[in-house]
């Protein structure tokens, strides 16, 4: 169904910002050559592609392209069919490059994907599996903030209007009773749309007096001075639900199964490598971190921000259903069908070869 008349102008607006912040290297940073993992001898391409462009964010909430990327898992998998990367800022500017086909498959959180699958009709993309969970706090200044109910009367950042963390944000302010105009962001709580690369100046100058954001955004404010109020997977069964997904072009999935298939393999080796090797893992997502954006993350960033993230190859659809629910609670989306979203065909195709149990798509399963 289609968005509400306001929320289209706020997606258009959303849309639009990211693009213009990537407008001078295309649809996100590509890496440079000499970083680039070198093909094994005698490797044949997969489904004869030439290459296979893939997106993510330089955010440990998609470690599993980060270390999938630095430690050659995507590349060894695609044989002699090249790993294209593009690095991305937000989740509307990579809907835009998997709709104008400048990426194939792509790391993303729940809300740029409904988004991006209810305004295409359903046309446009699946989610075909899982990476994250968790990673995502309320950390607030101490000196203001003492509880859970002084979140009342102050001004708390999200990072973009609907987005995953906005749209969670909202849900938890309206759970306590509290009024706030979803769009304007005014009422009983004053809610502050505020880019993450910004959000920490802007918490040490005091014009913000928290933020519910993902990592390492999250502790980079406890770095500032700032105290883990709430862990919104305290909120959550089992303490899980999505923050990263894994979606492909419609096309690309029903024309390049087998480059589809290898590179969910090779998502799912990586983040087998990273449960067993986590002091590792780790070391290579920051590694891979100041490759895409010049700069690693100092420990004490890392190393909290990084324990806090379940990397798994389940999608949870479940909650991410329950994040849709969210949204049209708060009154930023008309009540969507997402009947479709997911194929989990090959992810439980290959888990299946591995004696493993297969995922559910909580009825979302493209027919």
């Amino acid at each position: 169904m289609p968005a509400k008349p306001a929320l289209r102008r706020g997606l258009a607006v959303l849309a639009a910002l990211p693009l213009l912040a990537l407008a001078g290297c295309g649809y996100g940073s590509q890496a440079k050559d000499d970083d680039t993992v070198k093909v094994a001898a005698g490797a044949k391409k997969t489904d004869g592609l030439d290459s296979v462009k893939i997106g993510y964010f330089g955010n440990l909430t998609h470690a599993t392209a980060l270390v999938g990327m630095q430690k050659g898992f995507f590349q060894k998998e695609l044989g002699a069919t090249e790993v294209k990367p593009a690095v991305f800022n937000a989740g509307p500017s990579e809907i835009e490059a998997l709709n104008s086909r400048s990426i194939d498959i792509g790391w993303i959180g729940p809300s740029p994907a409904i988004n991006g699958y209810t305004k295409a009709s359903g046309k446009n993309l699946r989610i075909i599996g899982g990476s994250a969970s968790g990673g995502v706090k309320l950390v607030v200044n101490p000196d203001k903030i003492k509880s859970l109910g002084d979140v009342k009367g102050k001004r708390i950042a999200t990072p973009q209007l609907g987005n995953t963390q906005d749209v969670a944000f909202l849900n938890w302010v309206a759970e306590q009773g509290w009024k706030v105009d979803a769009q304007s962001g005014r009422g009983d709580v004053t809610v502050v749309r505020s880019d993450n690369k910004v959000t920490p100046d802007a918490f040490k100058a005091g014009s913000v007096d928290g933020a519910w954001v993902p990592e390492p955004t999250a502790s980079k404010l406890v770095a500032e001075g700032g105290k883990v109020l709430l862990d919104e997977s305290a909120l959550w069964p089992d303490r899980k639900f999505v923050i990263t997904n894994i979606i492909v072009r419609q096309d690309f999935l029903k024309e390049h199964p087998k480059a589809v298939e290898a590179v969910l393999r090779a998502s799912a080796e990586t983040n087998k490598w990273i449960n067993a090797n986590p002091d590792e893992a780790k070391a290579a997502a920051n590694e891979q971190l100041a490759t895409d954006s010049g700069k690693a993350l100092p420990s004490d960033v890392l190393d909290p921000a990084w324990e806090s993230i379940q990397i798994t190859d389940d999608p949870l659809a479940a909650t991410l259903d329950t994040q849709a629910e969210h949204a049209v609670k708060a009154g930023l989306l008309d009540k969507p069908d997402l009947k479709g979203i997911y194929d989990l065909t090959l992810l439980n195709k290959i888990r299946k070869a591995e004696g493993e149990s297969t995922f559910d798509d909580a009825g979302l399963g493209a027919s």
